[in-house]
């Protein structure tokens, strides 16, 4: 296949787009970990559940817009009561049992929804406004993909504000650092640690919810997310914000420009990448020595 500028142009911003969904799903993960220090197996079924809620929204009220809020504040109350009855009571204890917990209500709540929808993918139709691509330059740019990459942009900024510019976030930064000295200082540290993961798998369900117009919801598309998503936090570091940025727009474009020349090698293109940049950084683009 010949590489034309057009052509490389297209695969970039499909690219941009692919890595932004993934930059979304990264920035959750990455809040979890860094906050609470759990490894949350069960981050792609949140963000399957997105997917599902932003159906059931648009197809009862015919309204993407309402969707895409609703999606974000019922997976964010789903994770606010997971972490409150399941996780919270493993504080403390054995580093894996927060996974294992993870892993097994991942695999529940996957079977769960099997159950009650079928394996039938559910498509989310466009907004007609989206629907179809414009032409610039020469080149076809989906409407779709661009509304995908300026939404992650607008999260990102939101993130950066909410971190560095209000108490909530400031408090969330130094209960990342020593939760200790936090508490000392009277505030309710628990408390954040549940609007932490909130945060976190709202925005995984945010992902699945304007992913879901793209790939369809289906109950089994959190597996491969949740691998995926792995492979970019690990590429950017455990617990960079900067670094799962960074390691989205990486993976995005190397299954952009993999797919394009032999797409049964795009999975494993992202774990080659993984270990070549593994090799030259042991702890990932951003990551903290002796994070773990």
């Amino acid at each position: 296949m010949e590489l034309t500028f057009t052509l490389i142009i297209t695969q970039i911003l499909f690219g941009l787009a692919l890595g932004a969904v993934y930059i979304m799903m990264a920035s959750g993960l990455t809040i979890i970990f860094g906050l609470l220090d759990v490894v949350n197996f069960a981050h792609g079924t949140f963000y399957m559940l997105g997917a599902f809620a932003a159906y059931i929204i648009i197809s009862l009220f015919g309204n993407f817009w309402l969707g895409l809020p609703t999606a974000i504040i019922l997976v964010g109350l789903l994770g606010w009561i997971t972490e409150s009855i399941l996780i919270k009571p493993l504080y403390g204890k054995d580093p894996l049992y927060p996974l294992l917990l993870t892993f097994g209500f991942s695999i529940a709540v996957t079977d769960l929804m099997r159950w009650i929808f079928g394996t039938i993918p559910k498509v989310i139709e466009l907004p007609k406004g989206f629907a179809g691509s414009f032409m610039s330059a020469g080149i076809f740019i989906p409407k779709y993909r661009v509304f995908i990459i300026c939404l992650t942009i607008a999260v990102l900024i939101f993130l950066w504000f909410f971190f560095k510019k209000t108490n909530l976030g400031m408090i969330i930064r130094a209960a990342t650092r020593d939760s200790l000295m936090v508490r000392t200082l009277g505030i309710n540290v628990p408390r954040i640690w549940t609007f932490g993961f909130a945060l976190g798998v709202g925005l995984a369900g945010l992902g699945g919810a304007v992913n879901s117009s793209i790939v369809a919801a289906v109950p089994d598309m959190g597996v491969e997310m949740t691998v995926e998503c792995f492979v970019v936090v690990v590429i950017g570091g455990l617990g960079s914000l900067g670094g799962a940025i960074l390691g989205g727009l990486i993976i995005g474009q190397v299954i952009s420009f993999v797919s394009l020349f032999a797409s049964d090698w795009s999975n494993v293109a992202i774990f080659l990448t993984m270990f070549f940049i593994l090799l030259v950084r042991t702890r990932g683009l951003f990551g903290e020595a002796g994070r773990l």
